[in-house]
């Protein structure tokens, strides 16, 4: 059977056959290798988050923990809270747990789960894997997703600060995540397989278009001048363009010789003014790469000017909490969500019992470093919708979303009890320091600063009946 096609055609498919050819090998591998990493990358991730977090955590505090009745121990609420905010750190995380192996059974001891399937402290987890079990050891990673009764994850493990071999961390990406990540892979790789089939197409096309110029070209010079010179005969059956051409060539034969110093002349002119565009192409480029550069510089410092600026206005620099300005701001727009859909909202008004004595004693210094703390430990037991603010001195204002007064009333007692039973350690000595608490609901004010005075009011309430104290106006 004859192939009858043309140069055109056979170069174009060939031409297209070996660039499908080589990117489809080169993208299979770089594939494979980039799944490889995804996978090893999100297990490194996962040991360093496992082994971090492992030396923050002292086993020797847990070892009391045993029984759902521990719940309320201040050392288990302590943890309980640490874990959820270094969870709440971390999208990749979806849980944080701590456990304990007592012979052939490992159980919880806290878990950071907060819907209601958290496991309780003593409760059995039955789902054990040989990587479980070397956590205890040494910091481990599971090999592919584990299916246990709260869905499939992907778990690193980890022994914590004095455990003796007893007591690990358990960190928990779900499988679901992981699967977003191969899948993003999947479509970029798909996109480059679509990519390589154009871009192969067009180079197809460029080099058989290039590639068969120059033979029509000489096709048609060769029968000029060879008209009436057609004694020479070269029998073909290519059935392609090429029968043509060499009948050209059978006809030139005898004048090649002298076209051929022509034609190299006019070669090395067109490859001297190819090299000469070649350069002139190269310098424009270049020009027009540090002219991009030079404007993305200028854009990201306008862009971080502009952050600071709008930080400046907002933060106050020593707490890092917000200042009465926002505070004001987001009191206001409280009230405006409340008159739309009656939405209930709690401010508290706090202020530290006797504070002025700290920096008498001990100088402004440490009275700063006092409040910076204050405003840690606040940070840490706040929901993230809920707003903090130094509204003056030793004087924090904090609003609850959704939250009525004895809810409210609720929240100040746990922030009364962590700053009257934690000292402070900032100034170099332990120091005990107490808080008073006044709490209200919106009750429909005009103004936000009226909400503040109620509060204000009832701060002022709890300092009169002896401070370290929770009222409700």
């Amino acid at each position: 059977m004859t192939f009858s096609k043309s140069i055109y055609s056979k170069l174009f498919l060939s031409h297209v056959l070996a660039v499908f050819l080589v990117s489809g090998s080169i993208g299979t591998f770089f594939y494979s290798r980039a799944s490889q990493s995804l996978l090893v990358g999100l297990q490194e991730r996962l040991k360093a988050t496992a082994a971090m977090i492992s030396w923050t955590i002292d086993a020797e505090s847990l070892r009391h923990i045993r029984t759902p009745a521990d719940v309320n121990d201040p050392q288990y609420q302590h943890t309980l809270a640490q874990l959820r905010a270094l969870k709440r750190m971390n999208t990749d995380i979806s849980f944080l747990y701590i456990m304990r192996i007592e012979g052939d059974r490992v159980l919880f001891v806290v878990d950071s789960d907060e819907s209601d399937a958290q496991a309780m402290p003593g409760h059995e987890y039955s789902s054990v894997v040989p990587t479980l079990l070397h956590g205890f050891l040494g910091v481990t990673v599971d090999d592919s997703p584990t299916d246990d009764d709260w869905g499939s994850f992907l778990s690193s493990y980890a022994p914590l600060r004095g455990s003796h071999g007893d007591f690990l961390i358990g960190v928990d990406m779900r499988a679901d995540a992981m699967q977003e990540k191969y899948e993003n892979l999947r479509i970029s790789a798909l996109i480059s397989v679509v990519a390589s089939i154009f871009l192969a197409f067009l180079f197809a096309r460029m080099l058989s278009s290039r590639f068969m110029a120059p033979i029509n070209m000489t096709i048609r010079g060769c029968s000029d001048m060879a008209s009436g010179k057609l004694e020479t005969r070269i029998p073909l059956n290519a059935n392609d363009g090429f029968d043509q051409l060499l009948t050209a060539f059978n006809s030139m034969a005898d004048t090649l010789s002298a076209a051929e110093k022509d034609k190299n002349e006019t070669f090395e002119a067109l490859k001297q003014s190819r090299h000469e565009l070649s350069i002139r192409v190269e310098q424009r480029t270049s020009d027009l790469k540090e002219m991009n550069d030079k404007l993305s510089n200028e854009i990201a410092m306008r862009l971080v000017a502009q952050k600071a600026l709008q930080e400046a206005a907002s933060v106050d620099m020593l707490t890092r909490l917000w200042n009465r300005r926002f505070m004001i701001d987001r009191l206001e727009q409280e009230i405006n969500r409340f008159k739309r859909s009656q939405s209930p909202f709690t401010i508290l008004m706090m202020d530290l019992d006797h504070f002025k004595k700290i920096n008498d004693s001990h100088g402004h210094a440490a009275g700063d470093a006092i409040l910076e703390e204050t405003a840690m430990r606040m940070k840490s037991m706040l929901r993230s919708q809920d707003a903090a603010s130094r509204w003056g001195g030793e004087e924090f204002l904090i609003l609850l979303p959704d939250t009525t007064p004895e809810q409210g009333a609720l929240v100040a007692e746990k922030l009364r009890s962590r700053m009257a039973d934690a000292p402070y350690f900032s100034i170099g000595e332990a120091v005990t320091l107490t808080a008073s608490f006044g709490v209200t609901g919106y009750a429909g004010q005009i103004e936000a600063l009226d909400i503040v005075a109620t509060a204000d009011r009832a701060m002022y309430e709890a300092k009169k009946k002896g401070r370290n104290r929770v009222e409700i106006l």
